[in-house]
């Protein structure tokens, strides 16, 4: 007879479920990461364009939602727009610091003109000190990317852990093969639950989709709202209740949301088994 071993255990602990799809009729409001959830990752995020499938799906889960759909993303505002069309969108941008509201009021975390100078000369030192390694302009913060030189990443964040704890007022966030300088105080967490206390997402079930760890921040605070967290990939460990494979798993399952939306009949799980939720 076998015996289970720790890392087993481990395993079937961490194995999640696939997410349900809604009743017809159901009141949800999904929020929803870009990189890594909608779109898969590339060496320069510049270059990542979604595809004319995804863009109708999103507008047409917007239209549906009557609005209360919203991305929540490392990126800029300026550069969602941009991407997804959506200019008129509730959305977050880097991590938080940057959000607006569906009714186009927003607001924007300031950061002191000499912390974010530091900040810039601090990153542009690390990043022409590690081969590979790509600066991510975005203001407030700055985002080293290793994806082009995965190997660099235990020096580089040695050396960005303690550049950091001379920059105050900053933090330094981890990701996928990336590392981020951002001020404090403000999280995907901070800005979902933000979103949700004002229309058209407050009273609605809420759901988040997401894959990195700044993502964890939002599953915490959609669990305590009773909601539903879906993890994007295979990261682990993870506060998610729910997980999908990666973002054509993703789109495959927003398809699905939208059609159960606006169905008559019990929808179906990813798995074949019917399903309601609120």
């Amino acid at each position: 007879m076998s015996m289970a071993t720790p890392a087993t255990d481990g395993a079937r602990r961490n194995r999640l479920p696939p997410p349900p799809l809604p009743a017809a009729g159901a009141r949800w409001a999904i929020l929803l990461d870009v990189d890594g959830t909608l779109l898969d990752f590339a060496d320069d995020p510049r270059t990542v364009q979604p595809d004319t499938a995804l863009l109708q799906l999103l507008h047409a889960l917007h239209r549906r939602l009557d609005g209360a759909l919203a991305l929540v993303s490392g990126r800029t505002l300026a550069d969602l727009d941009r991407l997804f069309a959506a200019p008129h969108w509730a959305a977050a941008g880097v991590h938080g610091l940057q959000l607006r509201h569906a009714d186009g009021s927003g607001r924007e975390v300031a950061v002191a003109p000499a912390q974010q100078a530091r900040m810039h000369d601090v990153a542009r030192t690390l990043a022409a000190r590690f081969d590979g390694v790509q600066l991510e302009d975005k203001h407030a913060a700055v985002a080293l990317h290793c994806r082009r030189a995965p190997a660099q990443l235990p020096a580089l964040r040695e050396a960005a852990i303690a550049a950091v704890a001379q920059l105050p007022g900053y933090q330094l966030q981890p990701g996928n093969l990336v590392l981020e300088f951002r001020p404090a105080g403000m999280d995907k967490g901070c800005a979902v639950l933000e979103l949700l206390q004002r229309a058209p997402f407050a009273g609605r079930w809420p759901v988040y989709l997401g894959d990195d760890l700044t993502d964890e921040h939002a599953f915490a605070r959609i669990n305590a709202q009773g909601g539903l967290s879906v993890r994007i990939g295979t990261r682990e460990p993870s506060l998610a209740a729910s997980t999908l494979p990666g973002p054509a798993a993703a789109e495959a399952w927003l398809t699905g949301v939208l059609d159960a939306l606006g169905a008559h009949t019990h929808a179906r799980s990813p798995e074949g088994e019917p399903t309601r939720q609120p």
